[in-house]
């Protein structure tokens, strides 16, 4: 099912919510799913993209599997742990960059090839299986028998195909037999299209760097930017049909999945009454104008971090003529009146995103050739 809504219509952040929002842009996407006891949002968040992608190529409405991508994914961030000696992160997060590498160069599955639940269950629950392959590969680099075994990569493989099942050589899919990698090319995704792009100030402008966040444990690189030329591929990309995925800062006071609304009020938090804080998801209120130096700070400081990776699918403004992003996200659907979407004001989306990722093709024409694109 392809979920888009018609420009100029109106929506309310939530049941008898203060906040009316007209509809500027919203790109055809797929449906909201729950990426529940798992630190999945960044596959989630991806692939919610790529199948946003493959409707603007024509090539249909598809279910991709999140966690074929988390099944060979694994495998590799063992690999890594293993040979920095656990020096690296190993754990459930990733990057964008993670399922685009993956695409390339294990493909991509439907949900119907793999579920990723080999005894059954609708939802993900990797507590567990985190804990263990961890605990066995960091009791394994204690070399208790003084080097490594053999036997431990395949006893990895062997438990993350217990959890999440062997993934397949082949498979059926409408009547016809694919392999991973001739069904990614089928749907059109060509893992060259995609860039991440990133607008901090500690490495130049219009060159790339490895983002300094845990997650980004295959240390890729990101194109940066200035912010307010991060701020136009966003809007350019909305503008032309295609999404943006987006990774962000969700532990802020102004992030409130409930009320259906992310924002950067003017006033400091520091200097609300209780009143004020009570109030502020009630109606819209003037946002901060956030500057490049402010966004570094937050970044320097600690108190913008890595959070969580979403969808960004349409623009629209508030009441007072505020713009605001309409982003979809992976916690299901009966958390908020929304059914899994909320409204990130431009202000928030300014000062709280660590990255973004986009088709290349998205980003205007003058733009790219800075980037050397």
């Amino acid at each position: 099912m392809v979920f888009s809504a018609k420009a100029q219509e109106v929506r309310k952040n939530k049941k008898n919510g203060g906040f009316s929002f007209t509809i500027l842009k919203d790109v055809a996407s797929t449906e909201v799913k729950n990426q529940y006891k798992s630190g999945t949002c960044w596959t989630y968040s991806s692939q919610s993209f790529l199948e946003s992608e493959a409707i603007k190529k024509g090539k249909g409405t598809f279910d991709l599997s999140e966690m074929f991508i988390v099944r060979n994914m694994y495998s590799l961030k063992a690999q890594k742990y293993m040979r920095w000696g656990g020096a690296v992160s190993f754990g459930p997060g990733g990057e964008f960059h993670d399922v685009i590498n993956c695409a390339r160069i294990f493909g991509i599955v439907p949900q119907l090839a793999y579920t990723g639940f080999p005894y059954g269950g609708t939802k993900p629950m990797h507590g567990e299986m985190d804990a263990v392959v961890k605990a066995m590969m960091d009791a394994a680099l204690k070399l208790p028998d003084g080097k490594l075994s053999p036997a431990l990569s395949k006893s990895v493989e062997a438990t993350l195909d217990n959890y999440l099942g062997k993934v397949p050589e082949s498979f059926n899919f409408a009547g016809k037999m694919y392999t991973p990698a001739s069904f990614r090319d089928y749907i059109g995704i060509n893992p060259d299209d995609y860039v991440e792009v990133t607008s901090f100030t500690h490495h130049p402008f219009y060159e790339k760097f490895a983002l300094e966040v845990s997650d980004n444990w295959a240390n890729y690189q990101d194109y940066n930017v200035p912010l307010n030329e991060m701020m136009g591929i966003i809007d350019n990309a909305l503008d032309n049909g295609y999404t943006v995925a987006w990774a962000g800062d969700v532990s802020e006071k102004g992030f409130s999945f409930k009320n259906g609304v992310a924002i950067v009020p003017e006033k400091d938090w520091v200097d609300m009454t209780q009143e004020e804080m009570d109030s502020v998801f009630n109606h819209p209120l003037k946002q901060r104008v956030i500057t490049q130096e402010l966004r570094q700070e937050g970044f320097d400081n600690l108190s913008t971090t890595d959070d969580h990776g979403m969808h960004i699918i349409g623009k629209a403004k508030d009441q007072t003529g505020e713009v605001y992003y309409i982003v979809k996200n992976s916690w299901g659907t009966d958390r908020n009146d929304a059914k899994g979407y909320f409204y990130a004001s431009a202000s928030y989306v300014a000062y709280k995103t660590t990255s973004i990722m986009i088709n290349k093709n998205a980003i205007p024409k003058e733009l790219a050739k800075k980037m050397k694109i």
